[in-house]
């Protein structure tokens, strides 16, 4: 899905992976499912695009459903992986710890669950090598990707400013459709290790004035970050 002139989606609503295209190359953020190999090599296709252009991709946390087809396109192409040091022995497959009771209804859960089976999500690779990153930093990468903490959903979890398309990439710092209840809008997402250090993490995206606000899961956002955060934290207090 073309999502603007150098921003495009892979995957769904339910879950759903990056490219940013420039003249240079496509840099990757987030890899969603095994599955979603199909739609990234179909996407680029679709711009002219393939493999070899790809030169790096950030994720922004270790889990599975982000990890997705990373491994292939490192150990089959050679595409360095980016992680934040503090979740790359989750993006290798390490433990994570249990998080505390979800709210959920059976329709949500049930799409969920049969959509990340159908996209190989019980096969996942882990990643068995990382570039890490920090904080502050700019890549080398099409579209000079920034990287910004963002712990909470998980200690390494990060967000990807991307000024060149006008977009930040948030992972699971919030989501715009939760995946257990089917609520639509943005607000906290679910299997978040801290919530309260994930809501005071979004105040570090503000600053970007993005435009896009891009999850992994739920609809794109485009109606600029400082909205989807206000909406995070009223969504909070009607709890």
């Amino acid at each position: 899905m073309r999502l603007d002139a150098s921003l495009h989606r892979i995957g769904n609503d339910i879950v759903a992976a990056y490219l940013v295209t420039t003249p240079e190359g496509v840099t990757v953020i987030d890899a969603g499912l095994a599955g979603h190999w199909r739609e990234l090599i179909a996407e680029l296709a679709s711009i002219g695009r393939s493999v070899d252009d790809i030169k790096g991709v950030i994720l922004t946390h270790g889990d599975s459903d982000h990890v997705g087809f990373a491994e292939r396109l490192r150990r089959d192409h050679g595409v360095p992986v980016y992680v934040h040091a503090d979740d790359a022995a989750r993006a290798k497959g390490g433990p994570k710890p249990s998080n505390a009771k979800q709210s959920m209804k059976i329709g949500p859960l049930l799409a969920f669950a049969a959509y990340t089976l159908r996209k190989g999500g019980a096969r996942t690779t882990w990643l068995s090598e990382v570039v890490e990153v920090q904080h502050g930093a700019t890549l080398d990468l099409p579209g000079s990707p920034q990287i910004i903490g963002m712990p909470g959903h998980s200690p390494g979890s990060i967000a990807v400013f991307v000024p060149a398309v006008d977009a930040v990439f948030v992972g699971d710092a919030l989501t715009t459709r939760h995946v257990l209840t089917g609520q639509v809008g943005p607000q906290a997402a679910p299997f978040t290790d801290e919530p309260a250090q994930a809501m005071t993490s979004l105040r570090a995206i503000v600053d970007t004035k993005a435009k896009w606000v891009l999850p992994g899961h739920g609809a794109p956002w485009s109606s600029g970050v400082e909205a989807a955060v206000a909406a995070v934290t009223d969504s909070m207090h009607r709890r």
